[in-house]
Formats: structure tokens, C-alpha cells, sequence
């Protein structure tokens, strides 16, 4: 009964589903009774790696992308204004941190000292949205209070986020926009 028992587990263990294995049992088919020395089975694997397309996942499709152009507060020399580029994924980040990772200059002079850092509580970070304006998020009660006699096309940085995950597309902004009455 033993050697019987034996011989259907390493069958059992042959036929378990390891991809590129082969097993092979030197477990003793003999009628012995009694203890018997323990035998291992050994496993083999190949160095090739098995096909995971069959039934495998499709790879995800690339995330949207926004790309985001931040025009300069002064015009240069030959009266055009400089103009830095950036990308961000869709949803992920806000227009704060995008400037900050590119070194994009977000703050006056007065605002890189006394900005709060991102909490939107100072209201340093203003940026003028011009073209784009749907690809970001509405506005925040935070900046409704900061920016209630604003153009509605002013942002804080620090609230708005590039993008909601599902769109892509350009947006325009400029840096520290002056206030034209």
C-alpha cells in the first residue's frame, strides 16, 4: 500500500502545472514494507521564461499627458516673451509642484520669502490661465477667497491641478500676471 501511495504522489507531483518544468521522481516503486530511506524529487526548470501572453493582461495604454507652456512675466530684449515647457501626467500633479520640479519661477520677489510653501494660505502663487482653462480642475473655495476680485482666469498654483486623469490637451499660463484696471 505504501509504495502504491509512493507512486501516486510523484504522479500527482509530475502533473502539477509548473510552467517550463519538468519533474522527475526517484521515488522507489518497490513492495518494500517498512521504513525506507527519504528520496527527494528533483525539479528542473529552463532558463526560458514561460509565455505569459495567453490570457495575460494587455499592457495599460499610456496615461494621459498635458503639456503645459508658462510664458515670462517681462518681455526680453527683443520684446518676445520667454516661454518654458513642461509635461505632466494627467490628474497627478498640481501647477505648483510641475513649476517647482521644471525650476520654473512661480513667485515675485516677495513670494519667495513669504510663500506658504503650497497650503494655500498666502495667495503668492498667482498664475493667469490663457488658453486650456478646461483641462484644469474648477476652482477651490480657497481660491474663490483669495482671488474674489480677480479675473476668472487667475489661479493659485497650489490649488490647481493639471488635469483629471482622463484628458490630455495644452495649456498656457502666465507667470506672475499684472493686474490691468
Amino acid at each position: 500500500m505504501a509504495a502504491t501511495s509512493s507512486a501516486s504522489a510523484a504522479a500527482a507531483l509530475a502533473s502539477l502545472p509548473f510552467p517550463a518544468c519538468v519533474s522527475s521522481s526517484r521515488v522507489s516503486a518497490s513492495g518494500h514494507r517498512g521504513p525506507r530511506p527519504f528520496r527527494a524529487a528533483t525539479i528542473r526548470c529552463s532558463s526560458a521564461s514561460p509565455n505569459l501572453s495567453q490570457g495575460a493582461p494587455a499592457p495599460a495604454p499610456p496615461k494621459p499627458r498635458i503639456e503645459l507652456e508658462f510664458v515670462g512675466p517681462k518681455p526680453g530684449a527683443d520684446g518676445s516673451y520667454p516661454v518654458d515647457r513642461a509635461e505632466a501626467a494627467s490628474g497627478e500633479k498640481l501647477l505648483r509642484d510641475v513649476m517647482n520640479e521644471n525650476k520654473i519661477e512661480l513667485y515675485a520677489a516677495y513670494g519667495k520669502v513669504m510663500n506658504c510653501g503650497g497650503g494655500g494660505s498666502c495667495g503668492t502663487c498667482i498664475v493667469e490661465i490663457l488658453d486650456g482653462k478646461e483641462l484644469l480642475n474648477e476652482r477651490t473655495n480657497t481660491e474663490n477667497r483669495y482671488l474674489k476680485k480677480k479675473p476668472g482666469s487667475w489661479r493659485l498654483a497650489c490649488q490647481t491641478i493639471v488635469g483629471n486623469k482622463e484628458n490630455s490637451g495644452k495649456v498656457v499660463v502666465q507667470r506672475l500676471p499684472q493686474w490691468k484696471k
